[in-house]
């Protein structure tokens, strides 16, 4: 067997720390806190937040002088209440969340005899209303009337945003996709979204979102890279290299795009996601809808980013009137 408490500490300086918490106890428990990071979480943004939570809260039980052997559900619930001081309600619930899950995942493994965490709760939070900024309809026009067509980074930059608004999707699904996703059956043309968990959805495509693919796709001459990345970074030269486009650079565009178009630089790729439910909902589209679109597993998450009520509390709210 590997020595598993030698590759924590190799890591990173991290995981270093979850090592030394582990020092006095069985290769075993090393080798579980490794699985439960590699085998169990697959998606590497989870593995990077939970990793995040476990590290702060081991630094936490270094500082008090407890050990894994010595945690109970109140040395637990103490380091949740502390951090409830400093941080928001959805961190503490990630860092829960996390515990909870190694907690299991140690028991499960014979490595503890029960989860300290399992009766702690956390801070409770309802969320009624997204905060993600919203482009209005004339923004959006704004937004998209302001890029240059006349440049490869031009168009490239508005069939990304096409595609974030017109099918709701997500900045990394969209950034994951090839060429080969975006393909035509039949009389329609369709998208083929690279989801969270290696899962793929595919979507219509919108009449304008289809228009600004097909001319950055002709200008770019991609069309015959199947397996290519669709949407890519652009070199000094300015042009357009074979390398995946960064969700960072993806950022920095928008932000780029909407300064420049006069409507701020508050937005980001979440909000073309939320501007499309927003107008789909406002157009008559149903939420059920909304949702299959959006692929989001509850109409509790679609109803976040419906804001078709705020214009409706603003003028229920002028029948004040003194």
């Amino acid at each position: 067997m590997a020595d598993s408490l030698a590759l924590l500490r190799n890591a990173s300086p991290t995981t270093n720390v979850l090592a030394a918490w582990l020092d006095g106890l069985s290769e075993q428990s090393a080798d579980r806190i490794l699985q439960f990071f590699t085998a169990e979480i697959r998606n590497p943004n989870t593995r990077r937040a939970y990793l995040r939570a476990l590290v702060s809260f081991v630094t936490w039980c270094n500082d008090q002088h407890i050990t894994l052997r010595d945690l109970t559900p109140y040395y637990v619930a103490a380091y949740i209440e502390q951090l409830g001081v400093t941080h928001s309600p959805p961190t503490v619930k990630q860092h829960l969340a996390a515990i909870r899950m190694l907690g299991d995942y140690l028991v499960v493994g014979q490595i503890v005899p029960h989860n300290p965490a399992a009766a702690v709760r956390g801070p409770k939070y309802v969320v009624k209303k997204g905060k993600t900024p919203v482009l209005t309809t004339e923004e959006a026009r704004q937004f998209f009337d302001s890029i240059e067509t006349d440049t490869i980074i031009g168009l490239r930059d508005r069939a990304l945003c096409g595609v974030l608004v017109y099918s709701f999707a997500r900045i990394s699904a969209v950034l994951n996709m090839n060429v080969e996703d975006y393909f035509h059956q039949g009389r329609r043309s369709w998208l083929r979204l690279h989801e969270k968990n290696a899962k793929y959805h595919e979507v219509p495509v919108h009449h304008s979102a289809q228009e600004y693919l097909d001319a950055y796709i002709e200008a770019a001459g991609i069309a015959d890279l199947a397996k290519s990345p669709l949407f890519r970074t652009v070199s000094r030269s300015r042009q357009l290299t074979a390398k995946r486009l960064a969700p960072r650079e993806a950022l920095a565009m928008v932000k780029r795009r909407s300064t420049a178009a006069g409507i701020g630089g508050h937005i980001g790729c979440h909000s073309f996601r939320a501007t499309g439910i927003t107008n789909f909902l406002q157009n008559g589209g149903t939420l059920e809808n909304a949702q299959t679109i959006a692929a989001h597993e509850s109409p509790r998450t679609t109803k976040l980013y419906d804001r078709t009520r705020d214009d409706i509390s603003l003028d229920e709210i002028e029948r004040v009137r003194f």
